[in-house]
């Protein structure tokens, strides 16, 4: 995608990677508007980057969606970029009892947040001479932790979807590219310091220079040889990438 003289619309973009992203496109002069659900840390972001707007809203509320995508087009007719970057990751346990209010909000905001979103907005998109849909995935959608199994195949999923909107937007204007983090060190999980997690600002670096590319997805160095899934050693490299995990957990607060 074209780095410089966008509209942008960041989902999540309060902490973490969708702050750094939207600070990032922010210094280019794009102009930037993010979306969350606590105005206090819009807010805190806005102020801290003049120029930035916001808009509040709740990736998972259709209604909220579509209100959202309603003030964009109508305040921000020239917005071309929509990065769906929301996201959660609680930890659960696939051999019990999953709580379903934590297994939905999930699913809403990993996975139906993104294709409400996109939907909402992609009319107005293919109307502009360039646009850009942003999936941020994961590398846990090519190699599943069990220890946060629905986060996991939410991105799995994603990163199907994604493909297949890639397709069916092949002859329009609307070009979709997939970010794939590795384990970057942010509150997502845990702001820790582990030497395991990739600092953010180099993932930030390395992703921005990727994006600038025609690139399909957005692979850090970190997470190449998890993307190259090794076809039938499917199962032999899922084992030994979560029992490095037992081994060595994630600290979690």
């Amino acid at each position: 995608m074209q780095l410089t003289d966008n509209t942008i619309f960041i989902t999540g973009g309060t902490s973490g990677i969708g702050r750094a992203l939207a600070e990032a496109f922010h210094r280019l002069g794009n102009q930037v508007i993010i979306g969350g659900r606590r105005q206090h840390l819009l807010d805190e972001v806005t102020a801290a980057n003049p120029g930035m707007r916001s808009i509040r809203m709740d990736i998972t509320d259709p209604a909220e969606i579509q209100a959202a995508a309603e003030t964009l087009i109508a305040d921000f007719p020239g917005l071309n970029v929509l990065v769906n970057n929301a996201g959660i990751m609680p930890f659960d346990d696939a051999a019990a009892d999953i709580d379903e209010a934590v297994m939905q909000a999930t699913v809403d905001t990993n996975l139906l947040g993104p294709i409400r979103m996109t939907a909402a907005l992609i009319e107005h998109l293919k109307r502009q001479p360039r646009a850009t849909v942003v999936h941020n995935t994961s590398v846990l959608a090519y190699v599943p932790l069990a220890s946060t199994a629905v986060y996991s195949a939410s991105k799995a999923a994603l990163h199907s979807y994604a493909l297949s909107q890639r397709f069916a937007l092949r002859d329009s204007s609307v070009r979709v590219q997939e970010i794939a983090p590795p384990w970057v060190d942010t509150d997502l999980i845990h702001r820790s310091g582990d030497p395991r997690a990739m600092p953010l600002q180099a993932f930030i670096e390395q992703t921005m220079a990727a994006l600038a590319s025609d690139a399909e997805e957005v692979l850090v160095e970190a997470v190449r040889p998890l993307r190259d899934n090794p076809g039938a050693g499917e199962h032999a490299l899922v084992n030994a990438f979560n029992q490095s995990l037992v081994d060595a957990p994630i600290p979690v607060a």
